[in-house]
């Protein structure tokens, strides 16, 4: 139980990690809305933040397997018991 528990802790961590990126594109564009920075700028950036999202879902996607595997591992070995 305590595997699944980490997986779980890590999958939440990553969630938080992708809601701070969106937080940061949309800082971003106000960023752009005020002028501070050019559009270039900002697609440039939005698009390198982006990428880390899907990274961070991509992980996301693998935890959930694991957290699966680790799951139905543990229910077999109560089947053997």
């Amino acid at each position: 139980m305590g595997k699944i528990r980490r997986l779980e802790r890590n999958i939440e961590k990553l969630e938080e990690k992708i809601e701070k990126e969106h937080l940061k594109i949309e800082n971003l564009l106000m960023k752009c809305d005020n002028k501070k920075i050019t559009k270039a700028e900002y697609n440039i950036k939005r698009e390198h933040i982006e990428e880390k999202i899907h990274v961070m879902k991509s992980e996301i996607g693998g935890l959930h397997g694991d957290v699966a595997k680790t799951k139905r591992r543990l229910e077999e070995k109560k089947k053997k018991s």
